[in-house]
């Protein structure tokens, strides 16, 4: 078994690493830190996981998480995972990193829209884990920059349809919405029950730090560069995110021309699923899986292509992908703790 631990297990997206993990038939969990309930039980942070999950939280320590993993998640605000990665993978730990702070190759663009970076060289070996893309790059990597959720949604969608030419790369514009616990665990005004509870509002539009993310990785696949308009909305729903995104056509396409391409790109990918035809996707349907719901629709009035994808922010979006870049990594089976049943409702 293939010990594993989780920096920082009490977020949001650290939780849900727990949850996923502790049902994992190939790994055991040895490990969990928190700087906020160092010595709690993490089943008393989450009763939910009562009996299930026996560990109680640690102070980090690299000696002891080095001493106790063989792979380690770290779940931690950006800027943090920058100053102990480095010492986790000097040590022989291989690393699944869900901040921004190894998700960029061009250093330069992070630091515009994060901080300083004080691991530049260890990023430059780090790989993008989008998993149904980077594939062969994830199965010999030490470092995985883990997506964010809004470019997990928005990218799996357009990446088929750049590489074969269909799109105008000039004219892209996403649209995202996304629940609550997107924004984190810790408290904000604006998370609040009375601020989101029968609200729905854009924020940060045009300005989202997503964006260049997004933007490198488009640029790389398309072999040019490529800018997007990207405008994130906040919903009243716990979790779920769903990216409707908008490019004009560069050469004449219709709906079975735009089918093949994602079926084609997509052939053997356990966790993308396209819709079947005039049906689009729901987050209701991807509720607490690693799946990622694609449909779209070809407005042939416009010459314009409307994709629409559904993924859960939490697991797709953050955790599951991370488990899935884990087990590329370790050259487990790709599904692997990751193959639950959707809620029918």
């Amino acid at each position: 078994m293939t010990r594993v631990g989780v920096v920082g297990a009490t977020g949001y997206a650290g939780a849900e690493l727990v949850r996923i993990l502790s049902g994992h038939p190939d790994v055991e969990l040895t490990i969990l830190t928190s700087r906020q309930y160092a010595e709690v039980p993490f089943a008393k942070v989450y009763p939910s996981m009562a009996g299930v999950v026996d560990l109680a939280c640690k102070a980090y320590s690299p000696d002891q998480v080095c001493d106790m993993t063989d792979i380690v998640f770290t779940a931690l605000p950006h800027k943090v995972p920058m100053e102990i990665v480095p010492e986790l993978v000097r040590r022989g730990k291989k690393v699944v990193d869900l901040s921004a702070d190894f998700r960029f190759s061009d250093v330069s663009k992070y630091e515009s829209f994060y901080q300083p970076h004080a691991a530049k060289d260890l990023n430059e070996k780090a790989v993008y884990g989008l998993c149904e893309v980077y594939f062969d790059q994830i199965k010999d990597a030490a470092v995985i920059g883990n997506p964010g959720c809004y470019p997990t949604s928005m990218l799996l969608p357009l990446i088929p349809l750049l590489k074969k030419g269909f799109l105008d790369t000039r004219t892209i514009i996403a649209d995202s919405k996304s629940g609550v616990s997107g924004a984190g665990r810790s408290l904000s005004l604006t998370a609040h029950f009375c601020e989101v509870h029968e609200s729905f509002k854009a924020y940060k539009v045009a300005e989202h730090r997503h964006s260049p993310e997004m933007e490198e990785v488009l640029s790389r696949e398309a072999g040019t560069q490529v800018n997007i308009t990207f405008v994130p909305h906040l919903v009243p729903m716990i979790r779920g995110m769903l990216t409707t995104t908008y490019a004009s056509l560069a050469r004449k396409a219709s709906a079975e021309d735009i089918r093949n391409c994602l079926a084609d790109f997509y052939s053997g990918r356990p966790f993308v699923r396209l819709c079947a035809d005039n049906s689009v996707p729901d987050t209701l349907h991807v509720r607490g899986t690693n799946y990622c719901d694609i449909g779209f629709k070809v407005d042939e009035r416009n010459n314009r292509v409307v994709l629409i994808s559904a993924i859960d922010n939490l697991v797709k979006g953050a955790a599951g992908q991370a488990v899935q870049n884990m087990n590329i990594m370790l050259g487990l089976n790709e599904t692997a703790g990751l193959t639950g049943v959707p809620f029918p409702i």
